[in-house]
């Protein structure tokens, strides 16, 4: 019998010949029995029949109303997605894919340093991007250090990247540093360089 159904079969009964039945049906077909059909089943009862009926329908619900992505609309929500970064002991560089809407596609780790740097190739950023078909970016690192404060490398590296997103058509719309002591955004400091980048709060 399945590992999934939550309950113990009664002794007698056929648990592995109701379970191979059931694996022969299609779960749409499953989805609509009712109670009465359900106890049918050896070891059902009425109340195992009216927790598969809710578990059923909790996945029609699933489906019906996927959870919402996330959107990046400032620098709070960067720091959102990358919380667990704040303090952590080795330098993390870390890529948010976003789609037009703005909306989380996905979270690459490119490059994972030592305790006060990464090296980053932009092939590594921007590979999982177009991969991905993401309209746009948004950079992160840590400093373990606990500063966020960015230093001159940091700047440097990120109009690197910026270049080379105008050059393949993704744009890069911030870089956040997260560490201990706070988070900085190269947007809100206006770090990216005199380039427009329109879409996201704090410009």
């Amino acid at each position: 019998m399945p590992s999934f159904w939550p309950w113990s079969w009664d002794r007698g009964r056929s648990a592995l010949a109701v379970g191979r039945g059931l694996a022969r049906r299609r779960l749409s077909e499953l989805a609509e029995w009712s109670i009465a059909r359900w106890t049918r089943l050896p070891g059902i009862g009425p109340a195992r029949a009216a927790s598969l009926i809710a578990a059923f329908e909790l996945g029609r619900r699933a489906v019906a109303h996927p959870l919402a992505a996330p959107v990046i609309r400032g620098p709070e929500d960067v720091v959102a997605q990358v919380r667990d970064l704040a303090r952590a002991r080795r330098e993390h560089f870390v890529v948010l894919l976003l789609n037009a809407r703005h909306e989380v596609q996905g979270k690459e780790t490119v490059s994972i340093g030592s305790l006060n740097a990464s090296i980053v190739h932009p092939r590594e950023v921007f590979l999982p991007a177009i991969q991905n078909s993401a309209a746009s970016l948004v950079l992160v690192h840590n400093h373990p250090s606990g500063d966020p404060e960015p230093s001159e490398e940091d700047v440097s590296i990120t109009r690197r990247l910026i270049e080379v997103g105008e050059l393949v058509g993704i744009a890069v719309l911030d870089h956040v540093i997260v560490a201990a002591r706070g988070s900085v955004s190269f947007r809100t400091r206006r770090l990216l360089g005199d380039r427009p980048r329109g879409g996201l709060g704090g410009s």
